[in-house]
């Protein structure tokens, strides 16, 4: 699938894939990030995307998150077919930190991963009833797993 990209900044590197295979592609900082009013480390990635009607992008931290005390504040990003704004991302941080923050970020560093993915257009029919299934109502846990 071909998807247009415009670049924002003169920094800005197109998303890539590290590996062959992998579903996630890499997204960089265009600069060292920036704290909005609300606490949280806001970082451009300098770089609007087209992404066709039908398909969603999806923001999510990188696995190497895990190393930091750092989170992806909104867990998973949602960029819609018909966004064409800069791509933003707000990390927050697991413990309160009240004097100095923990190391942040840098420009060019690789912040989240992007997955482009087709969605379906959800038309809801209201029903009295519902199909009956094996597990029917249960949930947390009704399968054993815990």
């Amino acid at each position: 699938m071909k998807v247009r990209i415009k670049k924002l900044h003169p920094n800005a590197v197109i998303p890539k894939y590290a590996k062959y295979g992998d579903a996630g592609m890499d997204l960089y900082a265009v600069d060292q990030g920036s704290a909005d009013k609300y606490g949280n480390m806001v970082y451009k990635t300098g770089l609007s995307f087209e992404i066709p009607d039908g398909y969603v992008g999806f923001l999510y931290p990188r696995s190497s998150v895990s190393k930091t005390c750092h989170m992806l504040r909104n867990h998973v990003g949602v960029i819609d077919s018909g966004y064409r704004g800069e791509v933003i991302l707000k990390f927050g941080w697991f413990q309160n930190y009240e004097t100095e923050k923990p190391p942040i970020y840098n420009a060019g560093d690789r912040i989240a991963q992007l997955i482009i993915m087709p969605h379906p257009y959800i038309e809801w029919i209201e029903a009295d009833e519902l199909t009956d299934t094996e597990r029917g109502s249960g949930g947390f846990g009704s399968t054993g797993i815990r």
